[in-house]
């Protein structure tokens, strides 16, 4: 049999522009000789839809273009996910549902079974598990075919009490086509195929997987999709980042690829594609004017955000501002020139300090005089900046991206209402030590990001000779402590650490993570890049006493 996989790159409650891919597709297909054609999870809905699903309407308008593919389906069997009514338990009145559409009639549907509640997952919230795993037959086609929807497939790697493809397979399955909206972190496809490789070979069945591509708030998809054989070989690969449409003979030859044989990208690559495509579907997604502007300390932060912002939106479309001040180094406008000039971006330069000067003099009233106001002094520097940019985006619709990476949200060394102001948090989910990478990632063909943003010690620069390790360990220090806590959940006490460290710093940094979960709260969306980042996937509470008896 011929099928294709239509790994697509669905709009969240874009009806019509969702049918409309789902219809080319099948259109494709169809002239491409397949006689079945798999989507991804939810693919008319886009996923996750989260409280949409609550919406009625928002459920009678997706039935209503899944009628409107009915016509579609004479000339090629599909499979697509949708969110279907069914009767209410407790306040879940909805499925998670595969749908095959063939001859112009819906002919079966397949309930989702396992529905994840960790990490970013809610789908417990709004769905019923399925009651029956049953077989599908389609025209033509004599073998029987298994339906699974994503979790159905990782009952072994939780592990479930159930494992759905082995209950299909008892059956009589000879076919498993998994439909997935599986989100994307840094390794993850590696760690999917694996799993997927793992399944077939324990039951000896083909699997098809259809994931979806492109960004939706937080989360990046991947795509992905692929075909494994019964021994657990790779048939067929789609590419990584893209929509794709790959049409696969299921008799033919297969790569004869084991799981590990495949070449991913390498991790580096994955994180500067993830960031590129979520930067610009969250742009085009919600149709924002496709204008980005950003403050330039000629620091490694700003110029690789710099570098991903004109990777996802073109160089004519992102405007640097340089904010010199009064402990502004020389270098700091010159590196950010030179950034400006190799990226070729607009830059426009304002000088904070004598909006600074009169801050002081306000001070002065309020506080009486002082040689210096501490963190008030700093920080008011880094609110100005803020102010700044945010009038910039007020005035000419342009969206202002924060440029703090992971390790300082982790630790709150970050300015509320000054650099963390901005609508997209681009590396609040890549710790400094990948922000390097990045970098250096970037200046593979020639220097894009400047030697002296790289080389130059770390610093905010809002007081005399500051540095970052002022006040934090460095940062490859930093962030191991970091990875453990955030990562691996552990304590302070529980952390590993290289010889000579001291663990108080490690029961130290282990509080601040808790402390600064309020600023975190207030902070734009941050782009989802690791299995454990700041969002809808790491619930804590702001106010809270708690420390582990070890830390004490």
């Amino acid at each position: 049999m011929r099928i294709a996989l239509a790994q697509l790159n669905p709009t969240i409650g874009d009806f019509a522009g969702n049918r409309l891919l789902v219809e080319r597709a099948a259109h494709q297909a169809a002239e491409a000789g397949a006689k079945l054609i798999v989507f991804s999870e939810m693919v008319l809905t886009g996923y996750p839809p989260l409280d949409l699903l609550e919406r009625r309407s928002f459920i009678a308008d997706q039935e209503r273009a899944l009628a409107a593919l009915l016509p579609v389906s004479r000339s090629i069997a599909m499979v697509l996910g949708v969110a279907l009514p069914v009767a209410q338990s407790g306040s879940r009145r909805l499925a998670n549902a595969a749908v095959v559409l063939a001859g112009g009639q819906q002919i079966a549907v397949q309930h989702k079974t396992l529905l994840p509640a960790y990490d970013v997952f809610d789908e417990n919230r709004y769905f019923v598990p399925a009651r029956e795993r049953v077989l599908v037959s389609l025209p033509g086609v004599e073998d029987p075919i298994g339906l699974a929807i994503c979790e159905d497939s990782w009952s072994h790697e939780i592990p479930y009490e159930m494992d759905p493809v082995a209950e299909l397979v008892q059956a009589g399955a000879k076919l498993i086509l998994n439909l997935a909206a599986s989100p994307w972190h840094v390794g993850k496809p590696r760690i999917r195929r694996h799993i997927l490789s793992d399944l077939a070979q324990r039951h000896r069945v083909p699997i098809v997987f259809v994931n979806q591509s492109g960004g939706n708030d937080e989360l990046i998809f991947d795509g992905g999709s692929c075909v494994m054989d019964a021994h657990g070989r790779v048939r067929a690969m789609a590419p990584l980042f893209a929509e794709d449409l790959a049409i696969v003979d299921l008799d033919a030859p297969p790569l004869d690829l084991a799981p590990e044989q495949v070449v991913d990208m390498p991790e580096i690559e994955q994180l500067e594609a993830g960031l590129v495509l979520g930067i610009r579907d969250y742009f085009h997604k919600q149709g924002l004017p496709l204008r980005a502007v950003l403050g330039l300390s000629g620091g490694i932060d700003s110029a690789v955000v710099a570098h991903l912002a004109v990777q996802a939106l073109g160089a004519d479309r992102v405007l640097g501002v340089l904010m010199p001040g009064p402990f502004s180094s020389p270098h700091s406008v010159t590196d950010a020139e030179a950034l400006a000039k190799n990226l070729g971006i607009e830059t426009r330069c304002v000088d904070i300090r004598p909006l600074y000067e009169q801050y002081l003099q306000v001070f002065a009233s309020l506080f009486g005089a002082k040689k210096n106001y501490g963190l008030a002094e700093q920080n008011i520097q880094s609110r100005i900046r803020g102010a700044i940019l945010m009038a910039i985006s007020n005035m000419e619709g342009r969206l202002v991206l924060a440029t703090g990476n992971k390790s300082e949200l982790s630790v709150g060394y970050c300015t509320l209402y000054g650099d963390m102001v901005g609508g997209l948090a681009v590396l609040g989910d890549v710790y400094k030590r990948d922000v390097y990478a990045l970098a250096h990632h970037a200046n593979r063909y020639g220097e894009s990001i400047p030697t002296g943003s790289i080389e130059k010690p770390p610093s905010a620069e809002l007081a005399p000779n500051q540095r970052d390790q002022d006040d934090l360990p460095p940062y490859e220090i930093l962030d191991l402590v970091l990875h453990q806590a955030i990562e691996l959940a552990r304590s302070g006490a529980e952390i590993h650490l290289p010889p000579g460290e001291d663990p108080r710093m490690a029961r130290e940094i282990a509080e601040r993570l808790d402390r600064n979960e309020y600023k975190r709260r207030q902070g734009p969306l941050v782009l989802r890049t690791s299995a454990k980042a700041f969002g809808s996937g790491r619930k804590f509470p702001i106010v809270h006493r708690y420390r582990a008896e070890s830390d004490a």
